[in-house]
């Protein structure tokens, strides 16, 4: 007999959907291996010293390149579909706002789901050049949930939430193709820095405040989530909120050891 989840996600899932989901799934892998060769292609043309990296190096900067393309695109996305469209609305539909989705939006997580498990794979095999425990972890809840969401159809308004703190993603990358560019002494350099610490105060601090105050408001909602779509989603965000104020920590810490550098230099 199957279990509440499992009848959950068997009335949800149609052939059809099934078949987008893994479509989405491999064009997301697809298009990392894409944009992976193209930022190896075009990087000499904009920076001359990659071609002198070391392989780690070289390995690393292209895998930036790809992870920035797909904060840039569920950034944008997110944006649209929390802000613009009409699907999480309250009161735009009939439907429980918890039980909302859409081919678009299916779509665009099957494609989130194929960038995580394709990042994932790589830090996995070259462990730990592409980052440590923290990074496993982070990819590894944030595919857990987006799974969830697309399997069962519900929750997916605060997975977009959630995959909108990616947005500060270009500004991380960003400072590392600084630091392996030798650029840590320019203006730009501390212009990003600054750029970071307020977006990820803004994008990844308190827009889990209000994360959390929104299911608080919609509890009523939240409760209609099968089993364990609803549990994990009171224990996953608390756990990426976690991640993120530690590693706000660390990038205040970066900042203010940044502009005082700068201030010795005037």
């Amino acid at each position: 007999m199957l279990g509440p989840g499992l009848i959950s996600i068997a009335g949800h899932a149609t052939p059809i959907k099934e078949l987008l989901w893994l479509l989405s799934l491999f064009a997301g892998i697809i298009i990392c291996k894409i944009v992976y060769q193209l930022t190896g292609a075009i990087s000499p043309f904009f920076f001359t010293g990659y071609v002198k990296l070391d392989w780690q190096k070289k390995l690393e900067w292209n895998n930036r390149g790809f992870s920035t393309f797909h904060a840039f695109l569920v950034a944008a996305v997110s944006l649209y579909l929390l802000l613009e469209s009409d699907l999480f609305r309250d009161g735009a539909q009939d439907e429980l706002m918890i039980n909302r989705t859409s081919a678009f939006s299916d779509s665009i997580l099957g494609i989130s789901t194929g960038y995580f498990l394709a990042d994932l794979a790589m830090i996995f095999y070259y462990f730990p050049a592409l980052g440590g425990t923290e990074y496993v972890l982070h990819h590894g809840l944030s595919m857990f949930a987006i799974v969830q969401s697309l399997l069962s159809g519900q929750a997916q308004m605060y997975i977009f939430m959630v995959l909108f703190t990616e947005s500060t993603t270009p500004f991380v990358n960003l400072r590392w193709y600084l630091d392996v560019a030798g650029q840590k002494n320019s203006q730009l350099y501390v212009c990003n820095g600054v750029a970071l610490f307020l977006g990820w105060l803004v994008a990844r601090i308190l827009l889990f405040l209000f994360f959390f105050y929104h299911m608080f408001s919609h509890f009523d909602q939240i409760k209609e989530v099968y089993l364990l779509g609803f549990y994990s989603l009171l224990t996953v965000p608390p756990v990426l909120a976690l991640l993120n104020i530690v590693w706000f920590w660390k990038i205040a810490k970066g900042l203010i050891k940044t502009l005082r550098k700068a201030r010795h230099r005037q």
